[in-house]
């Protein structure tokens, strides 16, 4: 079970972004938890991979069978050489690679009663149903944790027993709902209400705590209360006549209280299955798979074989053992009658032999989110069945059936995958060409997938994969092609070696360019069109849009997923079929006004961004424009804006005169804490003091306006010193002069020094909004550039060391700082404190990640990949998903065709082009005036303006368009725009407007043929 140091040490750089989803606790718990995974085939591997680079303590692997052709479809650490050799022993030495935190052993003997109890979780993946059995009922007498996993070619199943009383200490992946205390009433019951302005989540039955309240404090002292919702900024919280009046501030935040959940063995929920379903329609299918898994047990109980691929003959005797088999019971113990899907049951038993890669990522991710859990107690389990397929990959209706000879064993590594889909499409995987966009986390899945499928590994085939990042040792936990020798390498290599490795017949080029407008010298005309697909990996939603216009304007089908904590997507894009990408609103990055982080924070998020502000307003902007000034000294004409202004201003008074030693140093820093949260706060009131009042009589302070105090410097206090402390540091190295970290010396000299001056900013204004602000710009611009100016004029002429933010470097003071103005800041507005995980989380953009959910989204795409390059051409064919494992929730639905427009006669999609062939040779390039007159002719559009990119080339409505009627097209474009095209550009592309055009019309793209 490993000792007590094993259990506790949690290397908190490594797991970093797996904290973020499960919690230190859960993650102690994971350390001091021991595993079995039985059976190491595709599956089991998939398992054993996330159960290692999550963490946990102790793994072992069992499995007393050789290594056979069948295998090397997905079991990506077992090659060739490996070849009749025992499957756990082969690989794990490759497992034992990815996390030395683990300790990894084998096993080969039976599972007896002494055995299992040395286990908190075991999980069959390769088993008959009568070790399931047997072994089932044991787990379930001892307390031990048993799962059965088990995929059959395009379909798979989950089951999940964790005894009568498993505890779930922790039900959720999201932080408690918190939100600001608006008001509170004096009644029975009394009224809270919030201050969002968009209300709270809070839903009846919650329980919640209080906290630094000013008034009724009697509630920050209470132990956790109900509560009964009203609306959606108002809450019931109980009897509150005799505490004290409500003053200001204060925070209610949401309980997380555990539950426990109560399992059947699996002899009895084997015929009486609890199954997750979303409608009755997947019930019923559900339940149909169930059957067909109990028929194929038989089958192979009586015939020592698995059905032949795609043979008729045994798919029905498969049929006819589901039939004879008694029917299930519902949850209240009476006979399920409903007729068997034989179509479904027969696909099943046609492909059952197969051993797919992207179904064992799928099933692999889940089943090892499902023991993480049973280690853990965080999140809710599966409760009890879990049925999942993807025949709908298999060649649509209309299209010939396989033939058994086609799929039949060949002894090649594909074995696994032809026997589902047959050698044809094994030839056509193999001369694929795919461009991978992003190695992270996600594009290590993906390259593992196209590895295991044989996707671009023959002749005229291949991928390319394209990241401009380098390894971190945070990416180990979830990244499982880099191990420890790979860090600070680039992402795209590291990988594109790792993978050759398990598939050496792959063709991977890597490039550690970053795709975007820069680089289409380099990812352009002849590049794209070589393509068969893309496939993007990305965690920008920015990056996203540009790969999706690329694939629109290429033509090229787009395969999208992402991550966040335990939740996931996957979507396919293929042109004229579906809707393209697009991003929501939701996805856009927050801004916050300039007003409300400097005077008028409510959330614990305003707070950081301004604590960030001031880290590059101090720390890196004014050191970057002194460098700058002393090789350009007319610079400062050229910036503008009123946070430039800011910076300007910061720079200035911060910078006037360098430190000579660490003494100045804290003397800035304590100066800087009088300016921030006594000073600046004292001249804010004075401009708004605490019952001001607008001209309607409501009072200035409300709403998410908190009205702040100012805060008196206590030496005493570590929130004060640690803001000393890291701003001093960062002051000095800024300025290349040593810095401490000695607590008590910097006591000692904070005691010595003299305490700063009040300093009453009363030429400073004060504004309530963004409007004023700007407005205000013009005026006080070249007051703050003049005062830069004489400021510089005095500069000794060193050059400055700028201090670039850094997260994850724990020596360098910069979180040090950001927490510390944070949560200062945050005391004077009465909002609750971050700790650093949070503050690091939110100020980082960090995207929590574990490796599980990366695992099933890789699968789904790969799924998808299938229906691509066997040429699906039915919408209902397709799906986009998305899962949530903490729950756990998996969804798919059918994409949306994409939108039709019409202008007059002509309809099209986004997917459509206008195209204006390049001119025959020793013929003369087309006029503006050709141009216009063959859209009217071909595509009877009147044309009235033209643009190339956001250049207006051509408007009916401009005096000189007449005459630019005879300039050739490209002599135009280079007259407007001054560019010449791109070397090896093939095309133009523009936009136009017709008359009589509804305003929300975009016509389809212009393409007009260069050559």
């Amino acid at each position: 079970m490993g000792d007590l140091k094993t259990y506790l040490d949690i290397n908190e750089q490594l797991y970093s972004r797996q904290l973020y989803v499960l919690g230190t606790e859960a993650m102690r718990r994971l350390r001091g938890s021991s595993m079995l995974v039985s059976g190491m085939k595709g599956l089991g591997v998939e398992i054993a991979k996330n159960l290692v680079l999550a963490g946990v303590g102790r793994l072992t692997l069992r499995d007393p069978s050789p290594t056979c052709w069948m295998d090397l479809a997905s079991q990506f650490f077992l090659s060739e050489k490996d070849i009749g050799q025992n499957r756990a022993k082969a690989s794990l030495p490759h497992l034992a690679q990815l996390n030395s935190d683990v300790y990894i052993s084998t096993y080969d003997g039976p599972l007896t009663e002494t055995v299992l109890r040395g286990f908190q979780v075991v999980v069959l993946t390769d088993s008959t149903l009568k070790e399931q059995l047997q072994v089932g009922s044991l787990c379930h007498e001892h307390g031990v944790h048993f799962l059965v996993a088990s995929t059959r070619g395009l379909v798979g199943q989950l089951f999940c027993d964790f005894g009568e009383k498993f505890i779930i200490h922790d039900p959720s992946e999201a932080e408690p709902l918190q939100s600001n205390i608006g008001h509170i009433s004096q009644g029975s019951p009394g009224i809270l209400t919030v201050l969002e302005e968009n209300g709270h989540r809070f839903q009846d039955g919650d329980w919640v705590t209080f906290s630094d309240i000013e008034g009724m404090t009697e509630l920050n002292d209470c132990g956790p209360l109900p509560i009964r919702v009203r609306d959606k900024w108002t809450l019931e919280i109980g009897d509150t006549t005799a505490f004290s009046p409500y003053l200001r501030s204060g925070a209610i935040t949401q309980v997380k209280r555990s539950q426990t959940r109560s399992y059947e063995a699996l002899p009895l929920s084997l015929h009486q299955p609890r199954i997750m379903a979303a409608n009755l329609q997947e019930a019923e299918r559900a339940r149909c798979l169930h059957q067909a898994f109990r028929a194929l047990h038989k089958y192979q109980a009586e015939t020592g074989h698995l059905p032949r691929p795609w043979c008729l003959e045994d798919a029905n005797e498969l049929v006819i053992l589901a039939q004879g088999l008694e029917p299930l019971q519902g949850d209240n113990g009476k006979k399920v009658n409903e007729p068997l899907d034989e179509a479904l049951v027969r696909k099943f038993a046609m492909t059952s032999t197969g051993d797919l890669s992207p179904i064992n990522s799928v099933f692999g991710g889940m089943a090892a989110q499902e023991m993480l859990k049973a280690a853990s107690g965080k999140f809710i389990p599966l409760d009890q069945w879990l049925y999942f397929d993807a025949l709908e990959c298999l060649p649509e209706d209309g299209k010939p059936p396989l033939r058994p000879e086609a799929c039949a064993p060949r002894n090649c590594r594909y074995d696994g995958q032809i026997a589902v889909f047959g050698d044809d499409f094994q030839k056509n995987l193999g001369k694929q060409c795919y461009f991978l966009v992003g190695a992270g986390a996600i594009g290590c899945e993906l390259l593992k997938t196209f590895a295991m499928l044989g996707l671009g590994a023959g002749q005229g085939g291949g991928i390319t994969v394209t990241d401009m990042d380098t390894v971190e040792l945070s990416n180990l936990s979830r990244q499982f092609l880099f191990h420890s020798w790979d860090l600070n390498k680039p992402k795209s290599e590291a990988a594109a070696l790792a993978v050759r490795s398990m598939n050496p017949a792959l063709s991977v080029t890597a490039h550690t360019k970053e795709l975007g407008p820069d680089t289409e010298h380099v990812f352009g005309d002849d590049f794209f069109s070589s393509l068969d697909g893309v496939a993007s990996a990305l965690d920008s939603f920015q990056a996203r849009k540009y790969v999706s216009e690329r694939c629109i304007h290429y033509m090229k089908p787009m395969l999208e997923s992402g991550t966040q904590g335990t939740q996931g997507s996957a979507a396919i894009f293929v042109p004229c079929l579906t809707q393209p990408y697009s991003t929501s609103s939701e996805d856009a990055e927050t801004a916050y006004p300039v007003c409300t982080l400097r005077h008028f924070p409510s959330t614990i998020e305003h707070t950081l961004q301004w604590a960030w502000n001031e880290f590059e307003g101090l720390f890196r902007l004014p050191a970057e424009m002194i460098n700058r000034y002393l090789q350009e000294p007319d610079f400062l004409e050229r910036m503008e804006g009123p946070q430039a202004l800011d910076y300007l201003k910061t720079a200035s008074l911060s910078f006037l005169s360098p430190p000579q030693g660490w003494q100045e140093c804290v003397a800035w820093a304590w100066g800087r804490w009088q300016h921030c949260f006594h000073d600046s706060i004292t001249h804010l009131l004075q401009y708004f003091p605490h019952d001001k009042v607008n001209e309607e009589g409501v009072p200035f302070w409300s709403g998410t306006k908190r009205c702040p105090q100012p805060l008196e410097f206590d030496i005493s206090r570590d929130t004060h010193l640690d803001y000393i402390l890291a701003a001093a540091n960062l002051y000095a190295k800024t300025h290349k002069l040593p810095g401490s970290q000695d607590r008590d010396e910097l006591r000692v000299i904070l005691q010595e020094l003299p305490a700063p001056a009040f300093h009453l900013h009363t030429h400073t204004p004060i504004f309530a909004n963004d409007q004023e602000l700007e407005q205000s710009s013009e005026k006080w611009g070249p007051t703050y550039v003049q005062e830069l100016r004489l400021a510089l004029a005095k500069w000794p002429g060193t050059s400055l060391e700028p201090q670039l933010f850094e997260k994850d470097d724990d020596s360098n003071f910069h979180m040090d700082f950001i927490v510390a103005a944070s949560n200062l800041r945050a005391e004077n507005y009465g909002i609750p404190p971050a700790d650093r995980s949070k503050s690091k989380r939110i100020v980082g953009a960090i995207i929590p990640a574990i490796a599980t959910t990366t695992a099933v989204v890789a699968g789904l795409v790969g799924l998808e990949l299938y229906k691509i390059v066997m040429g699906h051409r039915c919408l209902s064919s397709y799906r986009h998903s998305y899962l949530q494992l903490a729950v756990p929730h998996l969804s798919r639905w059918i994409p949306k065709a994409p939108c039709v427009q019409q202008y007059h006669d002509m309809r099209w999609t986004c997917w459509d082009r206008l195209t204006v062939p390049a001119p025959a040779p020793g013929q003369p390039e087309m006029t503006l005036r050709d141009l216009l007159a063959y859209l009217q002719e071909k595509y009877d559009l009147p044309v009235t303006m033209l643009l190339l990119d956001t250049y207006l080339l051509y408007s009916r409505r401009w005096p000189e368009a007449q005459q630019n009627l005879q300039l050739r097209v490209t002599e135009l474009a280079h007259r407007v725009t001054g560019k010449e095209p791109k070397m090896g550009q093939k095309e133009l592309v523009f936009e136009i407007s017709c008359e009589d055009e509804e305003e929300d019309t975009t016509f389809p793209p212009l393409h007009y043929r260069l050559c």
